[in-house]
């Protein structure tokens, strides 16, 4: 009772417009790659459907559960560069699925592990953050690219994303985004290119026996463990910290979302971690002037995601009915802000710069040899070049 008194009493507008608007810049910025990677692993309407569920249970769960327990608004969300990785194993047919879920679960069990054993920070600490940052923008980089390769297939609904995403960028930044989502499937339908929206609107979950293989280990499980902790968790914390809740641990919040995630993988979720960019939203002034009050935002942002799991099969099916051209512009605008934070970070610093532009330029290459992909090339070229440097000083 006491808990629910304090809901009512903390309960704002702001805060549930907050989450509100932080779920739909979130979902809108990615949903995009998830299809396009669904579709080049061949699944069925059933198992994309299940993967978008089990991810936004996983976040609605584990994020109203921290958000509750600490008075804070933890929000969660799904890795964004985790995603781009497999989307683009997917695309070069690197993995099978069952080899992917595979990956899922170990990197799941070594987040559990780090955050049991509180050697999260200690981790991270290891992980040169330019050398993180090129990992990252070199995996990030290739989307990108494909939002303007995307043009010439589908000119109109393209061209049009594409005027609108960089009027957004001058004009509404945070909604630029999901105008372009807008714009593209509006003109889509305008130029009658917009194929039939099928599957059950409602979302149900598909159990896939995970595969696991070295291959596996070496191409997703390692280089997305390095991505999600470098480019989200670590940015998560630091976003409650400069937001006014230092006082919440961290191990906790890095236990339970590889708990998440692990419970989720088989459903075909991968990792479930805390919110980066969008986390801002929750955790900011614009949720409510009083920090005492924001965690409303947190539980709101989480109630939307369980709305978009429960309406999975609409959400797949809509998304999957647009052009592949469109949906493979929307993925790569979606990670313009990203991509670019990412290579300033990486090549700001004139010492290692040639390290860690090794590393972004094998890891967008996409290149696999001897069954090992490109992020892992990147960061031993990298970062063996980079402790060569550091031993001659």
């Amino acid at each position: 009772m006491t808990a629910l008194t304090d809901l009512r009493r903390d309960a704002s507008g702001s805060a549930v417009t907050a989450g509100f608007v932080a779920v739909v810049v979130g979902a809108a910025s990615s949903i995009g790659l998830l299809v396009g990677a669904a579709r080049d692993f061949g699944l069925t309407h059933g198992q994309t459907v299940s993967w978008v569920l089990a991810c936004y249970l996983a976040i609605s769960v584990s994020g109203a559960v921290l958000t509750w327990r600490h008075r804070a608004p933890v929000k969660m969300a799904w890795t964004t560069p985790g995603l781009a990785l497999v989307a683009s194993l997917a695309a070069a047919r690197g993995l099978s699925y069952p080899e992917v879920l595979g990956a899922y679960v170990l990197s799941a069990l070594i987040m559990t592990g780090l955050g049991l054993s509180g050697a999260f920070e200690r981790a991270t600490s290891r992980i040169p953050p330019a050398l993180a940052n090129a990992l990252l923008a070199g995996v990030l980089l290739p989307f990108v690219l494909g939002a303007f390769r995307a043009l010439p297939q589908a000119p109109v609904p393209v061209g049009g994303m594409l005027l609108v995403f960089l009027a957004g960028r001058v004009w509404f930044t945070r909604w630029a985004v999901p105008a372009a989502l807008l714009a593209g499937a509006g003109l889509s339908l305008a130029v009658h290119v917009v194929g039939p929206v099928t599957g059950a609107g409602l979302g149900t979950l598909v159990w896939t026996t995970p595969q696991f293989s070295l291959r596996g280990v070496l191409t997703l499980a390692l280089p997305m463990t390095v991505l999600t902790l470098a480019s989200q968790q670590l940015p998560g914390v630091a976003v409650l910290r400069s937001c006014g809740f230092a006082r919440v641990p961290t191990s906790p919040l890095i236990t339970w979302s590889g708990v998440a995630s692990l419970l989720s993988a088989p459903f075909g979720a991968h990792t479930t971690n805390l919110a980066a960019i969008t986390a801002a939203i929750a955790a900011g002034e614009e949720a409510h002037p009083d920090p005492g009050r924001r965690w409303v935002a947190g539980l709101s942002a989480a109630f939307f995601y369980l709305m978009l799991g429960i309406f999975a099969g609409w959400v797949v099916g809509a998304v999957g009915a647009v052009p592949a051209p469109v949906v493979a512009a929307l993925a790569g605008l979606a990670l313009v802000s990203t991509t670019l934070s990412s290579v300033t970070a990486a090549l700001n610093g004139e010492r290692g710069r040639e390290a860690t532009f090794l590393t972004l330029a094998v890891t967008a290459s996409g290149v696999t040899f001897l069954g090992v992909g490109s992020a892992v090339w990147g960061l031993l070229l990298g970062g063996g070049l980079l402790w060569v440097r550091s031993r001659e000083h």
